[in-house]
């Protein structure tokens, strides 16, 4: 499984219902069935990685997040996870909104980029490319780019609860810089959300 999805893992409670948007092949929902007694869904829009989910018995409905959830009640499932796909949406705010209808908490990671390497990148006249940006400018999926602070302000604004953040460079490791400066040194940023109708909920 891949090492942010382990991390995730953290946040999800035992026996609890989830979501997964853009779930790839389903190792998250794969693993949490089978470790932490967990029941969900994963949605994708590729049908290879549907295939997949289907041969790993993970449930899976294919469609396009930037459709919406409107299928799903509102509180229906505990935790819905959407890791880095924010920044390929095409209203990532709406998506959100939706998440944290649907969700009884929300848990959302994106790439920084407001991190050193890509401002530095940027002062030189290019469009970044790190371990966090593969993607040439004329190759990538990515949309809307977004920074720490970007995010964090779109929360405050919006009435969402931070409920736990991490801040990470890209070996997933956090530290003092990520601290001091974590606009300026988070490559990869992991947030546990939740609506502000539910502050009485403890996730």
């Amino acid at each position: 499984m891949r090492p942010d999805l382990a991390l995730i893992c953290d946040w999800i409670k035992p026996d609890s219902r989830i979501l997964d948007l853009g779930c790839g092949k389903g190792e998250l929902l794969a693993y949490l069935a089978t470790n932490r007694g967990v029941r969900g869904y994963g949605l994708e829009i590729d049908s290879d990685e549907v295939q997949a989910c289907i041969e790993s018995g993970v449930n899976v409905i294919q469609a396009d997040i930037d459709e919406g959830l409107r299928d799903f009640e509102a509180g229906s499932f505990d935790h819905v996870v959407m890791t880095q796909a924010l920044q390929a949406l095409q209203r990532p705010d709406e998506a959100i909104a939706e998440i944290l209808r649907v969700g009884r908490t929300g848990i959302v990671t994106f790439p920084n980029f407001g991190h050193w390497q890509v401002r530095l990148a940027l002062a030189r006249g290019r469009m970044p490319i790190t371990a966090s940006l593969p993607s040439a400018w004329y190759d990538t999926p990515n949309i809307h780019f977004c920074t720490v602070a970007d995010f964090e302000a779109l929360c405050a604004q919006r009435g969402w609860r931070i409920l736990d953040r991490r801040l990470l460079d890209r070996s997933l490791r956090g530290g003092w810089r990520h601290r001091l400066a974590p606009n300026l040194f988070t490559e990869v940023a992991m947030y546990l959300l939740q609506a502000p109708r539910l502050e009485g909920f403890t996730a």
